[in-house]
């Protein structure tokens, strides 16, 4: 099975990211402006992981307990140590842990720098293709048609 690092070579390494100040409001404009589902909250230099932001937060931190999006500061209900992975981390490993945290991103960091995210559709993508690949070159075994 394939590691991390294969993802991110697949995907790139763009990490959308912004600060704890920033309000609630913004980061979510953010996330629909970029299609995504979460967001990395770092220090102003954007080198040190504070939390992560996910819409699920925003669901149960937010609009759960009646807070304003747009006077609520990200930092204030970020998940704090995330969870993370390393470019050398399994994607096995990686299913393991969304399935038993439940959760659908991962920060990843190499060396205590982040280099990027993955997500759970990240990851089905990979096992799907991984599975693909596997299945052709099976067919090829099996019919003679070797490669």
């Amino acid at each position: 099975m394939g590691k991390v690092r294969n993802i991110l070579q697949a995907k790139g390494n763009v990490v959308f990211s912004v600060e704890p100040t920033v309000t609630v409001y913004k980061a979510i404009e953010l996330m629909s402006h970029k299609n995504i589902g979460g967001l990395i909250i770092t220090d102003h230099r954007g080198e040190k992981l504070l939390g992560i932001f996910t819409e699920r937060d925003y669901a149960r931190r937010v609009i759960l307990k009646g807070k304003s999006s747009k006077d609520t500061p990200i930092g204030e209900i970020m998940t704090e140590n995330p969870v993370t992975v390393t470019p050398d981390s399994s994607i096995e490993d990686c299913m393991k842990i969304m399935t038993n945290r439940k959760i659908r991103h991962l920060p990843v960091i190499d060396e205590g720098k982040l280099v990027g995210m993955i997500s759970i559709g990240d990851v089905v993508r990979f096992v799907i293709e991984e599975q693909r690949t596997i299945i052709e070159d099976l067919e090829h075994y099996i019919t003679g048609h070797h490669q």
